[in-house]
């Protein structure tokens, strides 16, 4: 019998699958791939208060395979840590990569994606919005006036009410008629 390092409570891992779409196995998948990112940080066993007090600082989080290419990796971490900054919690990663597991439905995954391209946390994707995400999409390759054309365009047909910026009510209705949104906004586990 082999001395055998109990990673979460019983109880944690209750509450972990009662707020996720992960089952047990999974959960402990995620918390390996978090430990991870800093072994030396990340303590094998978590105690309930080292799951949401432990950070893992952004520019660590933003190295991870599935992040790394991804043109808004530190807005990701941004709307996905709980105060904001990008530096993660074991409990906010599990919610990022919960969002973006396959279990998760099209209305979470919605949201969040509408979070993520809400650049100025004001509630609406605007022009502004639009315009630097064209320019984090096409890394900087298209003119100011050729990124003007695209977001004059998506607003065109995206605004359904017209006042010049998306709500998430429009949002969700362009994504609604996405039929690869779901498959794209994934990170296997």
């Amino acid at each position: 019998m082999g001395n055998k390092v109990v990673t979460f409570t019983e109880q944690q891992l209750e509450d972990y699958q009662d707020c996720t779409f992960f089952t047990r196995k999974e959960i402990l998948r995620v918390f390996k791939r978090f430990r991870d990112v800093n072994p030396a940080l990340i303590p094998k066993s978590m105690t309930e208060n080292q799951a949401h007090t432990i950070l893992v600082p952004v520019e660590e989080i933003e190295k991870l395979p599935e992040l790394k290419e991804n043109p808004f990796k530190r807005r990701i971490c941004q709307v996905f840590s709980h105060d904001g900054s990008g530096n993660l919690t074991f409990e906010d990663f599990l919610d990022m990569m919960s969002v973006f597991s396959e279990a998760a439905p099209r209305d979470i995954k919605a949201w969040y994606a509408f979070r993520i391209y809400d650049l100025d946390d004001d509630k609406y994707i605007g022009r502004e919005d639009l315009l630097e995400a064209t320019k984090l999409l096409t890394a900087g390759q298209l003119h100011e006036d050729e990124r003007e054309e695209i977001v004059t365009s998506v607003l065109d047909e995206a605004d359904v009410d017209g006042d010049g910026k998306l709500s998430f009510m429009d949002f969700e209705h362009v994504v609604a008629r996405a039929p690869d949104f779901v498959s794209t906004f994934h990170i296997r586990v």
